[in-house]
This record gives C-alpha cells, structure tokens and sequence, in this order.
C-alpha cells in the first residue's frame, strides 16, 4: 500500500555520504525514545482531620503593636485602612508646612543679608569718593605750595 506509513516501512532521506537512497538505519536515529523527567518524590498524606461540631476550633484574634510586621497584613479593615490613610495625610501636612516654615526662615535671612550688603556697599562707595576727594584735594595743595616756593 502506498499510503501506509508504519515505523518499520517509513521512508527518510538518506543522510549518509554514499547517496544510495534510503536506508533502514537511519530510521532507529528518528525514532529513539524521548527522555522523560523524572517524577517528584511522593508525599505522604497527611490524613483527614476529623473535628466534633461542639469543638470551639476557628480563628484565634490576635492584636499586634502598629508597628509590629505582622500588622501589615492585608486582613485589615477599611477603617484600618482609612485611619492610616489620615495619619499618613496629617503627617505628610506637618512635614510640608515644616518645610514651608524653613523656606520662610530662609528667605527672611536672604533679605537680611542682602539688606545688609546694599547697606556696606553704599558705605564703601561713600568712603571711595572721600578718599578720591582727599587724594585730588591733596594733589591740588602739594602743587600750589611747591608753586610758591
């Protein structure tokens, strides 16, 4: 039959350097077994757990300190949640207006200083033209006495 394709009878290229058409060996090559994982260690089951109904068995509550990890699960409340919501947003208020009042500090220090400097750069220029006063003044009564000599 010619449609018949059984491993035994399948047909595959020639892969060898001869180039005498198909041969029988190369059919083991296409057809070796698949490597399998190997499979995970059994478990032991860990049996069935038989409990009465009067058996006061369930949730244990529990409280931790906020600042303890365990706090950070997600089991909690929307109040929880709205509370730390706020104190976040309280916090993050102080902090801005903190940073508001140091800028303030800081630009009031800004004006002093530069008040403080216009002040002694009009005195430095003030003791500039005295000094350029007296330095031509002198000039002129040097000059007027040496003439008269």
């Amino acid at each position: 039959m010619m449609g018949d394709l059984s491993p035994q009878k399948a047909q595959t290229p020639d892969w060898s350097d001869s180039g005498s058409g198909t041969s029988g060996d190369h059919v083991d090559i296409l057809h070796q077994p698949v490597p399998t994982r190997p499979r995970l260690p059994s478990r032991k089951s860990s049996g069935t757990m038989i409990v009465s109904r009067d058996s006061a068995i369930g949730p244990i509550e529990t409280s931790f300190a906020p600042d303890d990890v365990r706090s950070m699960s997600p089991r909690r409340t929307s109040e929880d949640i709205e509370s730390l919501g706020k104190e976040a947003r309280e916090e993050l208020q102080r902090h801005a207006k903190a940073l508001q009042d140091s800028l303030i500090v800081l630009f009031n220090r800004i004006e002093a200083v530069k008040e403080e400097h216009d002040k002694l750069d009009n005195h430095n220029k003030f003791l500039q033209k005295y000094i350029g006063d007296l330095m031509t003044t002198s000039k002129i009564t040097t000059s007027s006495s040496r003439a008269k000599k």
